[in-house]
C-alpha cells in the first residue's frame, strides 16, 4: 500500500513538472529591430533564434524597413497581442511613438522589454537589457580628450546623431561623449542646449554608411577645420571616414564611435576608427528571452543593476592607443569578442 502511494505521488510530482515545463515552452515570443540590415541588429536575432529554440518556445521577428519606422514596429505589436504572444522584446525606432501600443501589449498582459534603446520613462516597459549607453559615450569622449592633449581646449567638435528625434539612445551616447570630453551638457536628457564653442556643428547621419558619408560631407564644406567627429554607430562613422579620407583628411581628423561589431574593430585595427565602445548584442537578446520564460514561469519581472534602472549588459572600450587614465581593450583582443 505505501508502495502504490509512493508511486502515486511520483507520478502526480512528474506530472505538475511536465505542467510547469509546459506552461514555460511553446508560447510565442516576438522580437521587434530597428532594421534588419544592420549587423548589430542581425546578431541580436540570432541569440534571439538561438535562446528560443533552446527553451523550445515559438520566436517571431519583424523589423522595421528603415531608422524611425515606427508603423512597422506598431504593426508588430499588434499582431503579437493578436497572436497571444506572451512576451515581446523590441528595440524602439522612437519610444515616444511606441509608447501607446507598448501600453496596449502590457494591459493585455505581454511582457514588454526594451533592448539597446530605453523608453522614456524606462518603466513604460516590463524591462530593458541594454548598454548603459552614456557610459559608452564617456568612454570615447574621454578617449579623445586624451589623445587630444592640450589641443583639446581649441578643438573643433562634430558629432553624427541619428536624426532629429533625439531618440534616447542617441542622447545617451551624445551627451555621455561630450560629458567625457570635458563639455558642460546643461540638461543631459537634450541634446544640442550646449553653449561650448568647440562643438561646430551636428547632423543626422540614421545610423548608416550613406547617412555618415553624406552628413560629413555637409558638415566639411561648413565647417572644413574640424578636428574630431562623434558618431552614433561604426556604419555611421565608416560613412564618415570615407568623406574624410576621400578629402585628404585622414591624419587630421580624429574619429570615434559606438558599436563594437567585428566590421568596425576591423576599422579600429587599420586606423580609421580611433576608438570604438562595444556593445553585446547576443547578450541582450539571450538575457530578454530567459527574462520571459522567468515570467511565465514564476511571474518574475526583469532585474536591474545596481544604481541603474534597466540591466546592463556591459560595454568596453576598444582602440590601438591605449592612454593613460583611460581603460581600453586593443583591436585584436576585441576582436576575440565581436560580432556580426
Amino acid at each position: 500500500m505505501k508502495l502504490k502511494l509512493c508511486v502515486i505521488v511520483l507520478l502526480l510530482f512528474a506530472g505538475s513538472v511536465m505542467a510547469a515545463q509546459s506552461a514555460a515552452e511553446n508560447f510565442i515570443v516576438g522580437l521587434i529591430t530597428k532594421t534588419e540590415d544592420n549587423p548589430f541588429f542581425v546578431k541580436m536575432k540570432e541569440g534571439a533564434l538561438l535562446k528560443a529554440a533552446e527553451a523550445g518556445l515559438e520566436l517571431r521577428t519583424y523589423s522595421g524597413t528603415h531608422q524611425g519606422d515606427t508603423e512597422t514596429q506598431i504593426d508588430a505589436i499588434d499582431s503579437l497581442i493578436a497572436a497571444g504572444a506572451r512576451g515581446i522584446l523590441i528595440t524602439p525606432s522612437d519610444p515616444a511613438v511606441l509608447a501607446e501600443a507598448v501600453t496596449r501589449a502590457r494591459n493585455a498582459g505581454v511582457l514588454v522589454i526594451a533592448l539597446d534603446t530605453p523608453f522614456d520613462p524606462v518603466d513604460l516597459a516590463d524591462g530593458t537589457f541594454a548598454t548603459d549607453n552614456f557610459r559608452a559615450g564617456e568612454l570615447i569622449g574621454k578617449w579623445a580628450r586624451a589623445k587630444l592633449a592640450d589641443k583639446a581646449r581649441d578643438v573643433k567638435i562634430a558629432t553624427l546623431d541619428i536624426s532629429d528625434a533625439q531618440v534616447t539612445v542617441e542622447v545617451l551616447r551624445n551627451q555621455g561623449f561630450l560629458r567625457g570630453f570635458g563639455v558642460d551638457i546643461n540638461d543631459p536628457k537634450q541634446m544640442y542646449d550646449e553653449d561650448d564653442p568647440r562643438i561646430v556643428g551636428s547632423h543626422a547621419s540614421f545610423g548608416s554608411a550613406e547617412g555618415g558619408r553624406e552628413a560629413m560631407a555637409v558638415l566639411l564644406n561648413q565647417y572644413p577645420d574640424i578636428d574630431l567627429v562623434y558618431t552614433i554607430n561604426e556604419p555611421a562613422a565608416f560613412g564618415a571616414y570615407q568623406t574624410i579620407s576621400a578629402l585628404g583628411m585622414a591624419d587630421t581628423i580624429v574619429l570615434v564611435s559606438v558599436d563594437g561589431s567585428c566590421e568596425g574593430i576591423r576599422n579600429v585595427a587599420r586606423g580609421a576608427i580611433g576608438a570604438t565602445a562595444m556593445q553585446y548584442p547576443l547578450r541582450m537578446a539571450a538575457l530578454g528571452i530567459d527574462a520571459v520564460v522567468a515570467y511565465v514561469e514564476s511571474g518574475t519581472l526583469p532585474a536591474v543593476s545596481d544604481g541603474l534602472d534597466f540591466f546592463d549588459t556591459g560595454t568596453t572600450l576598444v582602440t590601438n592607443e591605449s592612454l593613460t587614465g583611460v581603460e581600453s581593450i586593443g583591436a585584436q583582443e576585441g576582436l576575440s569578442e565581436c560580432w556580426g
